[in-house]
């Protein structure tokens, strides 16, 4: 793996679920006992702002009560040995609003998808790190308005960093995607992309998602355990 130097990690709900948090979607398109159009869309919170703000509070309460797993601490720690030169770089890109990854030790991450701490102003569109409910409608930092929202992605809005995501995918020598179903786009074709300028590919997922022949290789199995077991073959042991 000694010509492997910029690496891009994408990482969905497979990864956290080990962790205890619900994953997006099951069976029956629910999220947590609730339909997503009733709590993920722009449409959703026009329409009843309260029951879409106490969704995302007690999903920002409940992240007291979850820890990072050893897949996101085996991820902190191969960016803690990966070189920090001009001609290595690392980009853990991920679609859950967690912040497991970031507890777990890990700095280069991106949330393409928002983050659960973080509330956005729709009147200002200031961003802020957020921690308690936004329920009691409290006021902007920036703008003292009484209009935050969660800083959540929502169906029908447009992923952050897109720009950044792609020019680092095309610059990547190797692509792994962690705990993600291969069905949400636009993140379900970032193989595609990364293949085609020439990346190896690797899935690591709990059964092969609805993108698994996009990969040149595909292992199944938990997290917690696939991914350390990858890190030790990447660095060595």
């Amino acid at each position: 793996m000694a010509d492997i130097r910029n690496i891009v990690i994408l990482t969905g709900a497979g990864i956290s679920a080990e962790s205890g948090i619900d994953t997006f979607r099951d069976a029956g398109g629910l999220w947590e006992k609730h339909r997503i159009e009733d709590v993920a869309t722009p449409e959703a919170f026009a329409r009843n702002p309260a029951l879409v703000q106490g969704f995302y509070d007690a999903r920002r309460a409940a992240l007291d009560t979850v820890e990072p797993n050893a897949a996101h601490r085996a991820l902190a720690r191969l960016e803690s040995e990966w070189p920090r030169d001009d001609s290595h770089s690392l980009l853990i890109v991920t679609q859950n609003v967690d912040d497991l990854h970031e507890r777990a030790g890990a700095k280069s991450v991106l949330h393409m998808h928002g983050r659960l701490r973080s509330a956005l102003c729709t009147a200002c569109r200031a961003r802020m790190e957020w921690h308690g409910p936004l329920g009691d409608a409290p006021p902007c930092e920036a703008c003292g308005a009484p209009a935050l929202r969660p800083d959540i992605v929502w169906f029908g809005e447009m992923p952050y960093e897109m720009e950044r995501i792609y020019a680092a995918l095309a610059s990547a020598d190797l692509f792994v995607s962690i705990g993600t179903s291969g069905a949400v786009y636009p993140a379900a074709g970032f193989v595609q992309e990364a293949a085609a300028y020439g990346a190896r590919t690797l899935e690591l997922n709990l059964e092969r998602s609805e993108g698994s022949h996009w990969f040149d290789e595909s292992r199944q199995g938990r997290a917690g355990e696939l991914v350390p077991a990858w890190l030790d073959e990447l660095l060595g042991g």
